[in-house]
């Protein structure tokens, strides 16, 4: 699936081979997120050619993903670890970064810059090239992202590297996502407003979704919201602009320079904070804004943590899990129901299927923070019920199941006893008995082998045990039909002739047992 190779000067060794049974890396693992730098760890015996072949900084490393063709990973090694176990057996780590981290290996220069945001990337990217070796070069690919006037006024630093400048005078202020494209064997950086795609491949329970957790962070919220506007003018002439004081809301607060939400403060106490407008002028307009503000604010985020199947890998789905694409992902005990955006993924290449995912952060209104926790709870009781349901369901079939041995008792003890009145009669129980079972079974839910789930919650009878058992109560029917006409045949016929062979009748009683049996 994967092939791993390190290139000394142009000189390509191959260290780990899908194929080759006997080429392998102990462990290798990639991870990747969003506008952050690639990393591969990787480990190995002494009797890899990886040995003696790693120059930290200087040794080029790639992995590819031979089903696909593409490099999931290019980059260069870094530090190594080596490691003796009890037993004498030497193991070797090194942990190795992606081409991004060429953007570290240069400074740039301290100058003023006004212009478009794809001149400041050029400007960056041209002195960044000026103080590299070749192979560590960028071209300016696509620039997506621009404000309102698509100027940016800046002054670059010398105290920073090309890439703590990208990330501060771009990615900081006007958003964006950083993308490598190669084409043609040269390396471009674009900036987009967004990598990836919306994908169509669900990450679903019982299907792909292997394990979840999720964690809510409501710490950012503010129930008690302080507005401030621009700067009051001081009456002291020595005072500086730190030392004024901003427009509050008293004056049309009555006298309370704080605005509270009731709702949040219910839900999470008092919990203070500030906002500051500098353009607003008006306290009226300014505890407008500010109540405007504390309405709308995003109280929590959610993240989740996912271990999901990549059933691209064996064809089974037409899209594999990469960063940046969205997917439906549908957990229904967790009330989980919609398009989230993968932001990171820990890549096995040893065990490429298990892909670990990180969703990123969804923010949240109280009111959906709240209608969450209600739908919940709602689901803990509808689940409740079902349980409670089929619970009611089995203890029927077991009831029915003691009549059925039970009429199959009484009926053999006639035919001992040679009660032939009460033949018929018994005979008759047992048919209900049967029947009332099968009726019983009936309530049972069965589910084919893909939706073998209610709501992600297995039903609480084993299906293999409920095929199992309808099995044998079919059977069961179907042979006890047969023998109650014999039975019943044989009554006629006593009722006319009288010649009664009980030794008979006691023995098709036994057969119809041990065909229940």
């Amino acid at each position: 699936m994967y092939k791993v190779s390190i290139f000394n000067d142009g000189h390509e060794i191959e260290i780990h081979n899908p194929n080759v049974n006997n080429l392998k890396l102990e462990t290798g693992s990639i991870k990747k997120e969003i506008n952050k730098i690639d990393s591969f760890n990787m480990s190995f015996y002494q009797d890899s050619p990886a040995h003696g072949h790693l120059k930290p900084l200087k040794t080029l490393i790639k992995v590819m993903n031979t089903k696909t063709g593409i490099y999931e990973f290019e980059g260069r090694v870094l530090s190594p670890t080596g490691r003796m176990t009890e037993d004498g057996l030497h193991t070797y780590s090194y942990v190795c970064e992606g081409e991004l981290s060429y953007l570290h290996d240069s400074q740039q220069r301290h100058i003023e810059f006004r212009g478009t945001p794809l001149e400041l990337l050029t400007l960056i990217l041209n002195y960044h090239n000026e103080q590299v070796e070749d192979y560590k070069h960028f071209e300016v690919g696509i620039v997506e992202v621009t404000n309102s006037t698509d100027n940016l006024y800046v002054y670059l630093s010398a105290e920073r590297s090309t890439f703590e400048e990208i990330e501060d005078k771009i990615l900081d202020r006007i958003g964006g996502e950083l993308r490598i494209r190669k084409e043609n064997d040269v390396r471009y950086l674009d900036i987009l407003n967004r990598v990836g795609d919306d994908k169509s491949t669900e990450i679903r329970i019982a299907r792909n979704l292997k394990s979840m957790s999720q964690s809510v962070d409501p710490t950012e919220i503010v129930t008690r919201l302080t507005p401030l506007g621009t700067r009051v003018e001081s009456e002291d002439e020595d005072a500086t602009d730190a030392s004024e004081a901003r427009l509050t809301i008293e004056s049309v607060n009555n006298g309370l320079p704080y605005i509270d939400r009731e709702g949040l403060i219910a839900e999470f106490g008092i919990k203070g904070g500030s906002v500051t407008w500098d353009d607003i002028t008006l306290p009226n307009r300014l505890l407008s804004t500010g109540r405007d503000w504390l309405t709308n604010q995003k109280v929590a985020h959610v993240q989740y943590e996912i271990s999901a199947l990549d059933l691209f890998l064996i064809g089974l789905e037409f899209d594999y899990f990469d960063v940046g694409n969205s997917h439906p992902v549908v957990n229904p005990i967790m009330n989980l129901d919609e398009r989230l955006r993968i932001v990171g993924k820990t890549t096995n290449i040893n065990n490429p299927q298990d892909a670990s995912l990180k969703i990123g952060d969804k923010f949240k209104t109280l009111n959906d923070y709240q209608a969450d926790a209600n739908k919940r709870s709602r689901q803990v009781i509808d689940l409740q019920s079902r349980v409670e349901g089929q619970s009611r369901t089995i203890s029927t079939i077991k009831n029915e199941v003691v009549t059925v041995e039970s009429n199959l008792q009484d009926l053999q003890k006639v035919v001992e006893d040679a009660d032939i009145e009460g033949l018929p009669d018994a005979i008759g129980d047992l048919e209900d008995a049967i029947n009332s079972l099968n009726d019983a079974l009936a309530e049972i839910p069965v589910y084919g082998p893909a939706t073998y789930e209610t709501d992600g919650l297995q039903t609480a009878v084993d299906k293999l045990a409920y095929d199992q058992l309808k099995t044998k109560i079919d059977l069961l029917a179907v042979t006890d039909q047969i023998n109650l006409d014999h039975l019943k045949q044989k009554l006629d016929r006593l009722t006319v002739t009288q010649p009664i062979n009980l030794d008979q009748l006691y023995q098709d009683v036994e057969d119809l047992k041990n065909n229940q049996e």
